[in-house]
């Protein structure tokens, strides 16, 4: 049983790590260790609470960025009702065939970055399909649980600079998790039990997240772009895994 604590302990302090690094990526580094102990629901109710108060706190942080990156509030807004179809969509669509596109989606974008590393999206083409890139972003979510292969590819391929994309992550996370808050308590997910370890669950998330911070800022942009490239091959490799292509 002490085994497992650490072991547990250890995947939310990653996760934490991951976040205060990236911005991003801390329910991709700690649930599926929670989930290979406690099952998937649980896994999910008890990152609701880390995922709520850091990405909150990441807003208030950024918050004087919010001039330069204002202009996605329409991705921000529509994430949120594609999440409602996305939960539609769960009992429709094969996860596995889905898994598998989203991972080669990614992984094209990521060779794509490192074979042409001053490659982006311009910007008025970025402003015309953020909307729409958030929709379908949301609806990931709500249909995998996984929005970061197509919202953190966005938002990396606009070339922000580092605060500029903590703040636009970290606005849309909030997003997706107050569409989902309320459906994990109507699902009977969430309960006050959960409630209470998800809010134990920050201890080892902010201890972590500075630790983040602190190599985050000694990275230059290029340093910073590429701890991102990773974080997305990881998302890839994980969705491999989740479809069975590795057998």
């Amino acid at each position: 049983m002490v085994q497992e604590i650490i072991i547990i302990f250890a995947a939310l302090a990653f996760g934490g790590f991951v976040k205060g690094a990236t911005g991003a990526g801390m329910p991709v580094a700690a649930i599926p260790v929670l989930a290979s102990f406690f099952g998937v629901p649980f896994a999910i109710a008890i990152m609701i609470v880390p995922v709520i108060v850091t990405n909150v706190m990441q807003m208030a942080q950024f918050r004087s960025e919010w001039p330069a990156v204002g202009w996605l509030r329409w991705m921000w807004l529509l994430a949120g009702l594609g999440i409602v179809i996305g939960t539609w969509l769960l009992t429709t669509v094969p996860e596995a065939g889905l898994n598998v596109a989203l991972a080669t989606v990614v992984l094209i974008y990521v060779v794509l970055r490192l074979a042409k590393p001053d490659w982006h999206v311009p910007a008025a083409m970025a402003r015309r399909v953020a909307p729409a890139v958030g929709f379908v972003s949301g609806m990931l979510q709500g249909a995998t649980g996984i929005s970061a292969p197509i919202s953190i590819t966005f938002l990396t391929s606009i070339r922000l600079t580092r605060p500029q994309f903590v703040f636009a992550v970290s606005t849309l996370f909030v997003t997706y998790a107050a569409v989902q808050l309320p459906s994990l308590i109507v699902a009977g997910i969430l309960t006050f039990e959960r409630a209470a370890y998800s809010t134990a669950a920050l201890v080892p998330v902010l201890i972590a997240m500075p630790a983040g911070r602190w190599l985050a800022a000694r990275l230059d942009q290029r340093g910073f772009d590429r701890l991102i490239l990773i974080l997305l091959a990881g998302i890839a490799v994980k969705l491999f895994a989740e479809s069975g292509v590795f057998g």
